[in-house]
């Protein structure tokens, strides 16, 4: 199913770009270069050929975009597809509440961007890590308390959008857990973590680019909108991400990557038209 309709205004104001450099530049040539009666029938039928060919061009590229490049209220941000963890600066990775690392498919799944990172991208011990965690400088504020109950994982919790910089990622405490060890968040909880985090992105970044997922598009479920999809989640965002004060110095970017089974899903098109993408 296509993401851009064919009769979409968009693609016929950019096809009407594209042809009138070609008219220009057939103008000039037929001001030097005179074509023979006989053959300007054929030479005609072959430019509309040649004018359908390129609408289709455009309409394709249209619903293949797989890079846009968006202003967001004075800061630069790229929307791609990708590998998070070849992206340049900051990489952000979304831990649960508890900062867990086991990587057991109960805890984090070993398929999740949390999971591949601490199993292929640590390179030293996960000891090292929780240490790591264990010490860093949190504010008193950020600590939301201890589950001495909990009996896997970590029991030290915090609040959800806070975030810990370990090397060059920045690691942030995205997912509630129930007592089944089961990710999940509200709506509010949602938009709760994306201003609060936007928030300590601002005072930790120190003019580095920073690149993040799609927060919510692995297995993590937003509960009461089981048909929110991903081109839903990536413009909360960016409209999170605007009513932030959260700006993004020159020549440092804010790039959202998407992964590559993903970017069906959503239609860059419309987002690269829409004020501050969304």
């Amino acid at each position: 199913m296509s993401k851009v309709s064919l009769h979409d205004k968009r693609v016929f104001d950019k096809f009407l770009k594209t042809i009138s450099w070609i008219s220009v530049a057939l103008s000039l040539t037929v001001l030097f270069v005179e074509i023979p009666k006989e053959f300007k029938t054929t030479y005609g039928w072959v430019f509309i050929g040649l004018l359908v060919v390129i609408y289709f061009l455009v309409w394709n590229h249209s619903n293949n975009l797989n890079k846009i490049d968006i202003d967001v209220e004075g800061s630069d941000v790229t929307i791609k597809v990708g590998d998070l963890f070849l992206e340049s600066g900051l990489k952000v990775i979304a831990f649960n509440e508890y900062f867990d690392t086991l990587v057991d498919n109960k805890i984090i799944s070993e398929n999740s961007v949390n999971g591949i990172f601490i199993n292929g991208h640590l390179n030293e011990s996960i000891t090292t890590l929780d240490c790591h965690i264990d010490n860093y400088s949190f504010e008193q504020s950020e600590m939301a308390g201890i589950n001495e109950s909990r009996k896997l994982g970590k029991k030290n919790k915090y609040q959800i959008g806070t975030v810990c910089i370990y090397k060059n990622f920045l690691l942030t405490a995205f997912t509630k857990f129930d007592d089944n060890n089961k990710a999940s968040l509200t709506m509010p909880e949602y938009l709760e973590f994306l201003i609060n985090f936007w928030d300590k992105v601002n005072n930790v970044y120190a003019q580095q680019n920073v690149a993040t997922p799609i927060f919510g598009s692995g297995i993590t479920r937003i509960k009461g909108h089981k048909t929110i999809n991903d081109e839903d989640l990536l413009k909360i965002m960016l409209w999170t991400f605007r009513i932030s004060e959260m700006r993004f110095k020159y020549p440092a970017k804010l790039t959202i990557v998407i992964h590559k089974d993903k970017i069906n899903k959503i239609n860059l098109l419309d987002i690269k038209s829409a004020r501050n993408g969304i």
